[in-house]
């Protein structure tokens, strides 16, 4: 255990664009991969990186982090021994204000840090989809003695321009500037065709953390985030260095920020794939989270239907689909999928129940809902609209959680 690096996991975002599946839960605790919560995949890369002293700050809709993380993560932190995985809702200590930023609810739990006796921090989102060995991380910025290293994704300057902000470096990988979701972004040095994307990982060390916090809180005139407005302001005079995104084992480096409808479908479709960019399923780098003690699916075919069959599927435990045909789809635990039915690169969460010969494609059904029979979803947008759906700029249609249309 990395008994000197303190990790921090910003879970408390609204995740409005991610609507309508944060109406009733933190984005962090959305499902993904049938399996998963979101923020299963930060957690599981603290354990794997034997970091175990964790807080996740939590703010909108709490409860559901807080459920997930008692039922399925509380065991692997035995207290005695020194892990801990503490949930700390906002402690209210500037005028009863929530948070303000990523900076600001850091600071008003600077005296959990402090009583840590850590000499890093490790901040994190609770809301990417990525494996990452944080020790590699850590040892870089100890080894520049950084006051502050930035975790940084290689990617095309096609794809980063005008979606992600963008760090500057030199040759030596030190932070030059930085730039807010730039058309034109500056390349890596030496590679014209990539750039350096912030993927909101930051390690500090502690006694700088303690200070640049407690200036920023006392700011009249800005805003109080790291990327915004903290770093911008302090890479011209304080050691600052961007770390460049490995995955453990040498795989090639995945990282998704699922923040939308369209890119929280897009990194499903990505697990579907015959040779995955994502190494999800490495068993030396597992993926840990809370899992019902649920029979395993079952899938019956009467011989009745002669289209039925699945064709890139991820099934989970209790579902059953009897004479159904479904491809490119993930379904989510205790599902039943009726004869007839057909999913097309759809997404279902828990407890969903789709009638005999409906039809999804391109469809993210939130869970306890309850598809009628012979009904047609993600077809046509303006018909799925009228039926008080979302869908989305990529014209993939949500179904809210609950809906239960006879």
């Amino acid at each position: 255990m990395h008994e000197r690096t303190l990790a921090i996991i910003l879970a408390g975002g609204k995740g409005t664009r991610l609507e309508p599946l944060t109406n009733d839960r933190a984005k962090p605790a959305v499902p993904f991969g049938g399996s998963y919560r979101i923020i299963d995949f930060a957690l599981s890369n603290c354990v794997n990186s034997e970091l175990l002293q964790i807080l996740v700050l939590t703010q909108y809709k709490s409860h559901s982090v807080d459920k997930h993380l008692d039922l399925g993560w509380k065991q692997y932190f035995p207290r005695e021994l020194g892990p801990f995985l503490n949930v700390v809702p906002p402690q209210h200590r500037i005028e009863g204000e929530y948070y303000r930023g990523t900076a600001d609810a850091v600071y008003q739990n600077l005296d959990s840090i402090v009583d840590t006796q850590s000499d890093s921090v490790l901040i994190l989102a609770g809301d990417h989809i990525y494996t990452m060995d944080y020790r590699e991380m850590i040892r870089f910025h100890r080894e520049r003695c950084a006051d502050v290293t930035v975790g940084a994704y290689r990617t095309p300057v096609a794809e980063a321009a005008g979606q992600f902000g963008v760090i500057e470096v030199d040759s030596d990988h030190r932070v030059t500037g930085f730039q807010e979701k730039p058309l034109q972004p500056t390349p890596i040095p030496g590679d014209p065709a990539h750039t350096l994307a912030s993927m909101g990982i930051y390690v500090f060390s502690t006694s700088y953390l303690l200070e640049i916090l407690k200036k920023n809180a006392g700011r009249k005139d800005g805003g109080h985030d790291f990327g915004h407005n903290i770093l911008p302001r302090i890479f011209a005079t304080q050691r600052v260095f961007a770390y460049s995104f490995r995955a453990p084992g040498g795989e090639p480096p995945y990282w998704r920020d699922v923040g939308t409808i369209d890119s929280y479908f897009e990194a499903h479709q990505d697990l579907l794939l015959p040779v995955s960019p994502f190494n999800w399923r490495d068993r030396h780098w597992p993926i840990r989270t809370f899992k019902p003690n649920l029979p395993p699916p079952l899938l019956l075919s009467s011989g009745a239907n002669d289209e039925s069959g699945l064709l890139n599927c991820i099934v989970c435990a209790g579902t059953v689909i009897q004479d159904a045909r479904i491809s490119g789809s993930i379904v989510g635990h205790e599902c039943m999928i009726h004869p007839g039915a057909s999913l097309e690169d759809s997404i279902l969460f828990g407890r969903v129940e789709v009638g005999a010969g409906a039809r999804l494609r391109r469809t993210i059904v939130d869970k306890d809902t309850r598809i009628p029979a012979n009904a047609q979803i993600g077809f046509s947008p303006e018909a799925d609209r009228a039926r008080g759906f979302t869908v989305s700029p990529g014209n993939v249609t949500v179904v809210p959680q609950g809906y239960q249309a006879s």
